[in-house]
């Protein structure tokens, strides 16, 4: 696998009352919810991540994850495997930044239907923050 250069930044989080990103999903009210904590905005980052799909963003096509091409295939024994080591590439890869606690992939075949679970912390102290990936009958792929 590549290895990506990194850049550091100090927080930017130091003034409370100036936000430092937009919050998905977009939409609600107000339109745009704003972060206002760099590890609000690294969630919201993960979660952009998680929903595009690779190739899908022009002059980064390696950029996203593998989750709507992985999750449409046939459930096998490995399938599990494969997806919990794929989020755990891409999440190290593009957010470093990012520490995985724990990965839960359980594929239900008589239903048809995978469910993902991620633990993730952005420092070292920080609070435990889980990410469930929901998949429609539509096949439409949401997080919360």
């Amino acid at each position: 696998m590549a290895v990506r250069k990194e850049y550091t930044r100090n927080p930017l989080d130091l003034k409370k009352n100036k936000a430092i990103g937009v919050q998905l999903p977009l939409g609600g009210d107000p339109l745009f919810k704003l972060s206002y904590t760099t590890e609000e905005q690294a969630i919201s980052n993960l979660k952009n991540l998680l929903l595009t799909r690779k190739g899908e963003r022009p002059f980064q096509p390696l950029f996203g994850s593998d989750i709507y091409s992985l999750l449409f295939e046939q459930i096998s024994e490995n399938i599990n495997t494969e997806l919990e080591n794929s989020l755990r590439d891409d999440i190290k890869f593009w957010l470093p930044y990012i520490i995985v606690d724990d990965v839960i992939v359980d594929s239900k075949e008589d239903l048809n239907r995978i469910d993902i679970s991620l633990r993730v912390r952005v420092t070292e102290n920080g609070a435990n923050t889980q990410i469930t990936i929901f998949v429609t009958d539509q096949g439409n792929v949401s997080i919360v």
